[in-house]
Order: structure tokens, then sequence, then C-alpha cells
């Protein structure tokens, strides 16, 4: 019976990056994995679809050139087959990497799927699922079936699409990302059930490739983790782009057709329509993977159907810990690894802080990009704090004017009382790329003060950050 210091179930973000950092802290690890290295983040989710919604921003400039001056002579077409193999490229490449890293830090890695018989002691058998990505075989020796001993089990086993009842996913005519990610031929139009990170990119995505596409959320506002008033920006940009918007709306009933779906819909004043499309995405959410794991048998604490830990990884059962989605959210890759770090840190003894989920960033890569960190406005205010607000627009920013994407905003949020940065919100090009000099401020507890103080680079968006401050505090320059 092989025996280790860690073992780890599952081999996504925060499951390859804890067993990594373990084997840098000197334990003898191994990763079961019963798919593909990555997980779904790198094989079915942030990695290809921001591979597809390149292929989409690229047709998106081609088929706008003359906004730029530029003339494109013949026709602009989609080949999706050549998209989708383009994105799942990507993913192949990464996958080999993981298994380089691997290899590279010493972790074996053990094929099947894992049930843990007893605190110390797991039993690997042969894997249920295929994997996905054949191009990319476990290597010669790898381990397999059989049982495993480890002082520490780590379960990072993620977490897969919420299933309403009535309106399961067939992969044909209702998808879920899985299918979304590789379509056989480009729908003409589509309905989008939900509209947080996940439904709005493939909205956008779909859109821009000349879908006709149909939003449908239940809660008030489209994007309803974001700030109220970025969430209205955004939405009036997917408007102006095509796309159908339906809020405060629910979908009651889907009808399947040979080569079509129609949903019933209400809205919140009981008001009924349908909707035929000749697809519809299921995009509600996700449930953690914590089936067949046997952590109920062990009397590991559950929390609305994931594990229950205490900000360091550890559950309520001495030897058992869970990191990424399957403990809970926000479901998010680097928030995963982030954990990952974190538990085994702890596991060796060193001086570690559980993780605040306040100052994880999130980000949307649909067109126009979204992403935020901290409060949004209302929550600030629920939270008792008395608030001082910036705005600064693109349109002010000469960087954005000269890329021709004059349509955008940044919003800060401070503690009047303190100038704590609260929170930062961002709607246009690039803010997944510009949210993280927030969230450095944020972790630095950065006041306003240093913030004002800042050279920011010219031109350049960033400098919309710096102008956001300084409208909070009445000193905004270029507006």
């Amino acid at each position: 019976m092989s025996s280790y210091d860690i073992i780890v179930i599952g081999g996504g973000p925060g499951g390859y990056v804890a067993a990594i950092r373990a084997a840098q802290l000197g334990f003898k690890t191994a990763v079961v994995e019963r798919e593909h290295l990555g997980g779904i983040c790198l094989n079915w989710g942030c990695i290809p679809t921001k591979a597809l919604l390149r292929s989409a921003e690229i047709y998106h400039y081609a088929t706008h050139a003359k906004d730029y001056g530029l003339t494109l002579n013949g026709t602009m077409s989609v080949d999706m087959g050549a998209v989708v193999k383009r994105s799942r490229g990507v993913s192949a490449q990464l996958n080999g990497g993981i298994g380089f890293l691997m290899k590279k830090n010493k972790i074996d890695v053990i094929w099947g799927e894992a049930k843990i018989a007893k605190v110390g002691q797991l039993v690997v058998t042969a894997s249920s699922k295929p994997a996905v990505q054949p191009q990319v075989p476990p290597p010669k020796g790898t381990l397999g079936a059989g049982t495993y001993q480890a002082k520490h089990i780590i379960v990072a086993t993620g977490a897969r699409p919420r299933v309403l009842p009535g309106i399961e996913p067939d992969g044909k005519l209702i998808w879920t990302y899985f299918e979304a990610m590789k379509p056989e031929a480009m729908p003409k139009s589509l309905i989008v059930m939900g509209s947080g990170a996940i439904g709005i990119e493939f909205a956008s995505f779909y859109r821009t490739m000349g879908a006709d596409v149909t939003v449908v959320e239940v809660l008030p506002q489209v994007m309803p983790v974001e700030d109220a008033e970025i969430s209205a920006h955004a939405r009036k940009r997917f408007e102006k782009q095509g796309m159908t918007i339906l809020t405060s709306t629910k979908v009651t009933k889907v009808e399947k057709g040979a080569n079509s779906v129609t949903a019933t819909v209400e809205d919140e004043k009981g008001a009924k329509r349908t909707i035929t499309a000749e697809r519809m995405i299921s995009a509600v959410g996700v449930v953690g993977n914590v089936e067949g794991l046997g952590l109920e048998a062990l009397g590991v604490t559950m929390d609305r159907g994931t594990v229950k830990t205490d900000g360091l990884g550890r559950t309520n059962i001495a030897g058992i810990y869970a990191i990424g989605d399957v403990a809970g959210p926000p479901m998010l890759a680097h928030k995963a690894e982030h954990e990952g770090v974190i538990c085994v840190e702890t596991i060796k003894g060193l001086h570690t802080h559980a993780l605040d989920k306040a100052m994880i960033p999130g980000c949307t890569y649909c067109h126009p990009q979204v992403a935020s960190v901290g409060l949004t406005e209302a929550k600030a205010k629920e939270a008792g704090y008395t608030v001082k607000v910036g705005r600064f627009p693109f349109m002010g920013n000469g960087k954005a004017i000269a890329l021709g994407e004059p349509e955008g905003l940044v919003k800060t949020i401070f503690d009047s009382k303190t100038g704590k940065l609260l929170g930062a919100h961002m709607v246009g090009a690039e803010v997944t790329e510009l949210i993280q000099g927030f969230v450095v401020a944020m972790n630095c507890e950065t006041t306003e003060e240093e913030l004002i103080h800042t050279v920011f680079p010219h031109p350049t968006l960033s400098e919309m950050m710096h102008e956001s401050v300084l409208d909070a505090y009445g000193r905004v320059v270029h507006t």
C-alpha cells in the first residue's frame, strides 16, 4: 500500500497548486484525478472560453475595420469548427503543462476516482468517466486503482453545472457550458438562462458571432452580483449590440422540437410569453462535487451542498481538508488556488491567515468586460458605512478614445470617515486587467490619500482609476 504525507483529490486549479506547494514544502505528495489535469477551469471553463471570446473579439474588430480607417477586401465569415479547434488546442497545451509541473515537482498522479475509506486512507477505482481530452494520455507507469494512505487528505473536487428540474440539459437542444464550448454549428438563435459570469460570457460570444440571443434572469438586474450602476451600463451596451435581456423573469417550462426549444417565461407580474430558439444554454450556477467521496459516512460537516471549512481548509474531521469550489463560494479558480496554498501551509505549521473573501476580485470577459472587488455601493451602505463615491467615464480618457473604446465606467467607493477603499467596480475595455491595481490597494490597506498621490502612467486606461479616486474627493481633473 503506497503511503504519502498529502493526497489531493482533484487536479484542478486548487488541487494542482496545493500539490505543488506541498511538494515545495517537502511533503511526499500525490494527486488523484479522474479525467484531466487542470480541472474544469483549464479544460472547460476559464481558459477555453477566453480563447472563444478572443476569436469573437477579433471578428468584432474585423467587421468594424472602417471605424479604424481600414478596409478589408473579401468577406468575413465564421468557421465555427476552426474557432472551437483553436480553443481546444489552447486547453490541450496547458493540460500538458500541468503534467510537466507534476513530474518536475515529483508529484505522483493517480488516475481514477477516489473514496475516503477512513481517515488516512482512500480507495481509488478506475474512472467511470473517460478522459475528455485523450490527446494528453496518462504517462506510462502512472499509478491507478488501489488503496493509498495519507496523513492528510485534501478534497478539491470542484463543481458541476446546476440542473433545474424539468429543464435538464440533454447535450443537443439544451446545453451546459460543455456543449456551448464546442458547438457543431453556429445556432441562429439562442436562449441563455442565467446572467451570471458563465451565462453572460456565452451570450456575448454568440451574439458577437451573429446569433440572435435572449438572456433570461430571475433577479432584477443582469449580472446580479455586480454594482447596480455597472450592471445598468453593461445592460445598455448588451442591448445596443442587439441582445434581448429579460430580468425579473423566470423560465417555467421548456418544450423541445426537432431542432428548437420553446421556453415559457414569466415576469414578476405573472405575465407569460413564449420564446423559441434553436438552442438553450442553462447557466444557473454550479453545485459542489461532494457525492461518492465518503464524506458523510465520516461525519464531515456540509453547508448548503458544499464542505464546511474553518477558513484554513480544515474540516471538522482531523486530517481531512477541502478547498476550491467544493468548499463553497465564491467559486473562482484564483480563490481555489489561494485556498490550496493556505491549506498546505497550515498543515506545515506555518503562520497563515484565513482567506478574506471580500478582497477576491471577480471578472467577466464579455464585451464590454466587467470587473470588481469589494463592496458594491448598496452593500457598503447596508453595512453601515457613510460612503464617498467616485466615478470616471472612459470618454474622458485619451487612451480609451484612441483605442476606439470610449464607452465605460470606473467607480470607487470609500469609507468617508477613514478613507478606506471599500470597493471598486469597472465596465469597459480591459478592465479585467485593471482591477488588480485596486485589489493590491485594498490588500495593502491603502487609503484615498495614498491613491491620490500615486502617479499613474500616461497615456493608459489606468489613469481612469486615479481620476475615479479624485472624483470621490471632489478633485477630478478631466471631466
